[in-house]
This record gives structure tokens, C-alpha cells and sequence, in this order.
């Protein structure tokens, strides 16, 4: 888990977390795995404690049921369930977005992650873009100045929803041209249009997930 600077980044246990929900969503897990606290924490590159934290975050969304001392194992998804996840998703995040526009609000976090974003495509920097991507949402969250929105969204956040033959390039472009048009209509104090980009946004990146899902399940 790397950091950007000035830039903050979600907590431990929200980034393992994170990481352990996309390839719960993305079925890099499948249902029935067992996944102890050790391989997680050596795939995520992280200490056991903030494991046996995201595990609780995990347990409580129902993708994993906790084995006593040992781990998890995973439940896996269905489509009702990714649909369910992204929608409401779509809802905090249109939501936090439409608060962000409003005038007087704190956009300077946002402002320097469009800057460091706008370099990590131009240099080809995938893994800042990865960064990035997870700043921008969680700026506008901070934004919102809502702290229970904010610790909510924290804990449904699952980094790219990489959809079939995409590569992280291709998504880290495709993101970024989004996220422009969403930090334009929140600079000018557009609530509506900001609302409606993330909306957007958020189920474009559920319906990538789908076509991951539906594709491995033929």
C-alpha cells in the first residue's frame, strides 16, 4: 500500500479491506475459499491486525464468514449482490458529490489529486493512478463534510472494477476523463450535473464488474 504525498489515502484496515472486496467481487476468490489471516496479509503486504479488522468489515457485508483463530472463508458473489453493492454505492457517492458543489466547501485536496492524477497518465504510473483513483473519491467524500457518509463509503470502497479485456491503462484513462468532467461540475458549483456524473460513474463501473462475472459464469 503506497502513499502520494500530500495525499491522503484510506486507512489500513479500509485498504485491505478494499483490496480483498475486488477480488471477492472480481471472483479472484471463489466461493468456498478458505483465506487465512497470513495469505491475506502477505498478499496485501500488511501486518495481521489490519486483516482481522477488514475481516470484520467483510463479515458484516456478508462476502466472508469468519472461522475463529484461523480466517475466513469466502461466500462469494451473485449478480444481486454486485448490483446491490454498486447501487448503493451510486447513491452515497451522487449524493456526496452533489454536498462537495456546494460554494464554500474545501476542494483543495481535489485539486492537487487532479494534478498528481493528470501525471500518472501522462507518465503510464498505473499503481499512482490506482492511488489517485482512491484519493479523488475520498476528497470529495471529506468535501461532502458528512463524517458518517464519509465512514460509510470508506467501508464499501473496492478500488478499479476492472471489467473483461480491459487493462489498467486503458481503465486508468478511461477513469480519469471521468473524473474530469465530475472535478469540473464540482468546481463550478454544479451540484446537479456533479450528482449525475458519479452517478453514472458508479454504475459504469458495476456494469464492467457484470460483464467480468457474467463471462466466467458461462
Amino acid at each position: 500500500m503506497t502513499g502520494i504525498g500530500r495525499v491522503s489515502l484510506l486507512p489500513a484496515r479500509e485498504q485491505v479491506a478494499a483490496i480483498l472486496r475486488q477480488a471477492i467481487l472480481l471472483r479472484q476468490f471463489e466461493s468456498g475459499y478458505e483465506l487465512t489471516l497470513k495469505e491475506a496479509a502477505d498478499m496485501v503486504g500488511s501486518s495481521i491486525t489490519p486483516v482481522r479488522e477488514a475481516f470484520q468489515i467483510l463479515f458484516g457485508e456478508g462476502l466472508i464468514e469468519l472461522r475463529p483463530n484461523k480466517g475466513a472463508v469466502v461466500l462469494g458473489v451473485n449478480e444481486k449482490s454486485i448490483h446491490d453493492h454498486y447501487e448503493l454505492r451510486a447513491v452515497l457517492e451522487s449524493y456526496a458529490a452533489s454536498e462537495a458543489s456546494r460554494p464554500g466547501k474545501d476542494l483543495s485536496s481535489l485539486e492537487e489529486t487532479q494534478k498528481i492524477s493528470e501525471r500518472a497518465i501522462q507518465s503510464g504510473d498505473t499503481t499512482l493512478y490506482q492511488d489517485c483513483n482512491q484519493t479523488f473519491h475520498l476528497s470529495i467524500w471529506k468535501a461532502a463534510g458528512n463524517e458518517q457518509l464519509e465512514r460509510t463509503l470508506s467501508s464499501l470502497w473496492n478500488g478499479f472494477s476492472l471489467g473483461l479485456g480491459i487493462t489498467e491503462k486503458d481503465y486508468a484513462l478511461r477513469s480519469f476523463s471521468e473524473h474530469e468532467e465530475i472535478y469540473a461540475a464540482i468546481c463550478a458549483h454544479d451540484s446537479e450535473t456533479a450528482k449525475t456524473l458519479m452517478h453514472r460513474h458508479i454504475l459504469r463501473s458495476m456494469q464492467d464488474v457484470l460483464t467480468r462475472y457474467q463471462n466466467d459464469s458461462k
